[in-house]
């Protein structure tokens, strides 16, 4: 098991091969010596033996989607018996619960991992490091993203100020019809970070599109921005390119612009820098092959769509806390085919999925 441990647990710069990835996730995850009870006990239900018959990506594609039941499973049948007893707690996330009851994962560490990857994806964006601190405006918990941040300051040796914001509420208040509320609550939002952009030594900054489209239209607080802030990081909800780009060059030309695609299940795929021949303003990779992204063809989810064509998004994640072998998420993407550098198809433009009628209200979050 020494073996399995030493795949799943690799540096963030020294990675194997996806279908090493694959067995060793097998092998650990549905050994009772070492997995989790969730995995262990559903074993006998699939219709294969997962430690000899999945044993490259596209054999994964033969699990049901079970990140459903994750909404009411007991956090401790989901960590896995090779990470108990360590001498650390596991941190326990939740998904957006945008489309009904949150999900949730456990953390041991692959947040840590996939953190310094995308610090090194920021160093080619050219984002300050070292120099200056970060104002974050997003979720103190239970979502995954001010940890993964806090842990990004930590990395770029940058002190840490939160600005919490209650996505979920937000929401609320949008279903309900409440639009008043939202923009008293945008405005409080704003409000706490024009302080800290006043008073401290800010030089990156993250926040949601529609909070930088509101930083915008606040001239004092757009000119903190200009004034001091050297990178932008963006995510959690979609922009359309337009947007993208008028905020970029023109409303905020001084500061490297940088993407963010991702959410507790996944992880964090940040925007890779433009190659020649990029067709797309911003292109999403994910931290493979831990975390792998398909583009499957909504009327048949067998079949992956080609590059440039628009597809769901199908993730994959293969850690020693995680394993989600076939995820179907809300999400569609364009796929975009890999360049140097970096492992695994992009996705572009993502936009949500609607299905069923189902109303989707991504909200300022």
């Amino acid at each position: 098991m020494r073996d399995v441990d030493a795949v799943l647990g690799t540096p963030w710069h020294e990675l194997p091969t996806a279908d090493d990835v694959v067995a060793a996730a097998m092998a650990w995850h549905f050994d009772p010596a070492t997995g989790s009870r969730f995995w262990v006990e559903r074993a006998a239900s699939l219709p294969f033996d997962p430690r000899r018959d999945i044993t490259t990506l596209a054999d994964l594609a033969r699990f049901p989607d079970v990140s459903t039941e994750w909404r009411d499973v007991p956090v401790e049948d989901l960590l896995p018996a090779g990470l108990r007893g360590i001498g650390r707690l596991p941190s326990v996330w939740e998904s957006g619960g945008t489309t009904g009851a949150p999900k949730r994962v456990v953390d041991l560490g692959q947040w840590e991992r996939n953190t310094r990857w995308w610090s090194d994806v920021l160093d080619r964006h050219g984002f300050p490091s070292h120099d200056g601190n970060l104002l974050f405006l997003g979720p103190s918990g239970p979502h995954v993203v001010a940890d993964a941040l806090r842990g990004l300051a930590r990395l770029r040796g940058a002190v840490f100020f939160p600005v919490d914001l209650d996505p979920r509420w937000v929401r609320r208040s949008l279903r309900d019809g409440h639009d008043d509320v939202v923009k008293r609550y945008v405005d409080h939002i704003l409000d706490q970070a024009e302080w800290v952009l006043a008073s401290q030594h800010v030089t990156m900054l993250y926040a949601t599109p529609p909070l930088l489209e509101a930083i915008a239209e606040r001239p004092r607080l757009a000119d903190l921005v200009r004034a001091k802030v050297r990178g932008i990081m963006w995510g959690s909800t979609s922009i359309d390119p337009e947007t993208l780009r008028l905020l970029a060059a023109e409303v905020f030309p001084d500061a490297a612009v940088s993407g963010l695609y991702g959410n507790t299940m996944m992880g964090a795929a940040p925007q890779r820098p433009a190659v020649p021949g990029d067709t797309e303003p911003c292109v999403f990779q994910s931290f493979h092959p831990y975390v792998h992204l398909s583009l499957l063809d909504p009327d048949d989810l067998s079949r992956e769509v080609a590059y440039g064509e628009r597809g769901r998004v199908c993730m994959r994640q293969l850690s020693p806390e995680v394993l989600l072998p076939h995820v179907l998420e809300r999400d569609t993407a364009v796929r975009v085919a890999p360049v140097p550098g970096f492992a695994g198809d992009g996705v572009a433009d993502v936009q949500p999925f609607t299905e069923g009628g189902a109303e989707i209200i991504e909200g300022v979050y």
